[in-house]
């Protein structure tokens, strides 16, 4: 059975009560879209958060060769960190990067992503559909892939 990380970094915990460019979605309000989509397709997801670089870090390490794919939003860190990156690129993780807002739109440093060119993809400006379309495509990649499609 394929299993999914769904993999937040710093302040998406605080989604549903932050500036209201990011919408009254909570994180939890996500998780259980994702979950949902998960059962209909009868794959397994795992959630993780943190607002510290090196803890997120440390669960791309820990899920190397045991997750299918990533679905990455790694806020801020996302313009930022180099050292996710390494990871990512380290642990040969499949992910696909996902921010809520067009972050094309908003200020000059948000947009450039230090991840986009060693991601499959990259989802922005969708809301927290996003994340929907993220899991939707590495489910149905794999299925393609397993020769299921």
């Amino acid at each position: 059975m394929h299993k999914y990380l769904i993999l937040n970094g710093p302040n998406l915990n605080l989604l549903g009560t932050r500036e209201p460019v990011y919408g009254t979605t909570t994180l939890a309000d996500i998780e259980a879209r994702l979950v949902a989509l998960a059962n209909e397709h009868g794959v397994l997801v795992e959630f993780f958060q943190s607002n510290h670089e090196g803890a997120l870090i440390d669960k791309l390490q820990s899920l190397r060769g045991h997750v299918d794919g990533v679905v990455f939003n790694p806020g801020a860190y996302g313009h930022t960190s180099y050292a996710i990156r390494d990871a990512i690129t380290g642990c040969g993780h499949r992910v696909v990067e996902v921010h809520i807002t067009n972050i094309y739109a908003r200020e000059e440093f948000r947009h450039h992503s230090v991840l986009s060119a060693i991601v499959e993809g990259q989802i922005a400006g969708l809301g927290a559909k996003g994340y929907e379309l993220a899991l939707l495509y590495l489910i149905e990649s794999d299925k393609e892939k397993d020769g299921e499609l």
